[in-house]
Parts: C-alpha cells; sequence; structure tokens
C-alpha cells in the first residue's frame, strides 16, 4: 500500500467530516487508507465516521489519550509505505496528497515532509520553525523577532524570513500534515507519549535528524488548514501545556548539552512567558 492517512481527532465533528471529504474527492492516484482514531470525543465524530465514511477504519478510544499516544495507534495499525499524519481541522487541495508522495519518493534520506499550509483567507500560513535553540527562544520571548522579523538571527526560531515559495530542508514543519516514512518510523520510533499534545512532532523530527535523516518542506502540496480547532476547546489549560512540553523538550535534549546558567536561564524564560501567556488567556486576551 502506497500510504495511510491517520487523523486523530477530539470533539471536532465538523471539522473531521470536511477533512474526510475532502480527501474523498481528492485521493491519490495509488492505493491507500484512512485510519480515524478518535480520542473519546463526545459529539458524535465516531457515529458520523461509521454512518458517512464506511470504508475508513475507525479507532475508538473511551478518553482522551492525547495527540502523540492518538499517532501511534493509528501508525501501529498502518500498512502505508508512507504516513500522512493529517489534523481533522484541514482540507486537501487538488494534488496535494500525490505531491508529497513524489516528493517523498523522490528524497529518500527523507524522514519526514511538510506541505505550504493555507489558511481559510487564502494567506500562507507560516509553518515551519527551527529547533527551540536558547537563542531563538529567548529572542522570541523578548519579542525582537517581532521588531526584525526578516533576521536570520532574531527570527530564528519561527523562521520569520521564511520563504515558502521554495522547497527546503527544515528542522520541523508543523504536525498539522505531516508525510513520514515507514522506513524512517521503524528507525527512529514513534512519538513519546511524554509529549501528549504539543512538542511530539517537533521531539520527533529532532530524533529522527539526531539519527542521520533530513526534515523538508514542499510548496508544490497545499492544504487548507482552519487551525487549533481542537485545542482552543481548552484555554488557557493549552497555553500552560505548551510551555509544560517545552520545557520537556529542554530537559530531554539540553539538559546535558547546555552550560549549567544558559539552561537556567531559558528554563526560566520560559516558566516567565508560560505565567504571563495564562494569566493574559484566561482574562481574554
Amino acid at each position: 500500500m502506497d500510504l495511510t492517512i491517520v487523523i486523530v481527532n477530539w470533539k471536532t465533528k465538523d471539522y473531521l467530516r470536511a477533512c474526510l471529504e475532502s480527501i474523498r474527492a481528492h485521493p491519490p492516484a495509488g492505493e491507500f487508507e484512512i485510519i480515524v482514531v478518535d480520542n473519546g470525543s463526545a459529539d458524535g465524530s465516531a457515529a458520523m465516521v461509521r454512518e458517512s465514511f464506511s470504508g475508513v477504519t475507525l479507532i475508538e478510544n473511551a478518553e482522551n489519550l492525547g495527540y502523540a499516544e492518538g499517532n501511534n495507534q493509528g501508525m501501529r495499525e498502518s500498512r502505508g509505505e508512507y504516513i500522512l499524519l493529517l489534523n481533522p481541522d484541514t482540507e486537501v487541495k487538488p494534488g496535494a496528497l500525490d505531491a508529497l508522495l513524489k516528493f517523498a519518493r523522490a528524497h529518500p534520506d527523507a524522514a519526514a515532509v511538510g506541505c505550504r499550509l493555507m489558511g481559510t483567507d487564502g494567506k500562507v500560513q507560516r509553518s515551519c520553525r527551527s529547533f527551540p535553540y536558547p537563542l531563538g527562544v529567548l529572542f522570541e520571548y523578548t519579542r525582537l523577532s517581532r521588531v526584525f522579523p526578516g533576521s536570520r538571527l532574531f527570527g530564528s526560531y519561527r523562521m520569520t524570513y521564511f520563504d515558502y515559495a521554495h522547497e527546503a530542508e527544515v528542522d520541523q514543519p508543523m504536525g498539522s500534515c505531516l508525510l513520514i516514512s515507514r522506513r524512517a518510523v521503524e528507525d527512529v520510533g514513534m512519538f513519546d507519549k511524554d509529549f501528549p499534545i504539543f512538542f511530539n512532532d517537533v521531539d520527533w523530527c529532532y530524533r529522527a535528524k539526531q539519527t542521520g535523516w533530513k526534515v523538508y518542506f514542499t510548496p508544490d502540496a497545499e492544504v487548507v488548514h482552519h487551525g487549533a480547532a481542537g485545542t482552543r476547546q481548552a484555554k488557557p489549560e493549552m497555553v500552560a501545556e505548551s510551555h509544560r512540553a517545552l520545557r520537556k523538550f529542554y530537559e530531554k535534549h539540553y539538559r546535558r548539552r547546555l552550560p549549567g546558567p544558559v539552561y537556567r536561564l531559558v528554563m526560566l524564560s520560559i516558566s516567565i512567558n508560560s505565567f504571563f501567556a495564562s494569566r493574559l488567556k484566561s482574562i481574554g486576551r
């Protein structure tokens, strides 16, 4: 089988329906399968899949096991040479799936390939970032990245200078639509469940590149991305969770690589930013 599409869903029935309909309207040329992992939704998502998309494999969890474990469940059941991790709040455009597969096959060193994400307003979403190296994180939290968005130094974390019109090797494309190689999964492993919601894709791409694989972005495949359909239902908790995941990433990958003062400074800046971000979200700003 050429492709397995894994969609992890949590209470986004209407988005999920539109996503599945877009795949049905614009399928890849080769043999493929779709696996939907429903994380204990109470909005009728699972029933909708059973009734309207009989060819889809449905995994129903009694509770929300998180995005990482949901994808792991789907990958364990997958049969495709390539696995597309696709968020339910996306809609594939004509030719997108074939373009991703074509690019991946032309780059056998690719562990993962990200596509060009388009907002519903027709604008390109900034979906590629570098790994959260200390300087990049500090420039982001001090807002210097916003003052100098065209700078490769100050805008290094969110890659505010990046040109989404050209293919490139990158660190971490957004996991909303990420094509990964089965060979890479067998080599790198699955998602780390210690990152249940955020940074699981970042951690996986980091491990892949540490293992010698490459990660790419291609503009040849376009996917509409509504954005944060699931996580916006649990704010400000998700703000705190994203910062917790970043701290966990540092503990896992950088604790023994960075000088002690640098490590402590970054961890402190993450905690301070998390506090103020959560406060702003909690008062509706």
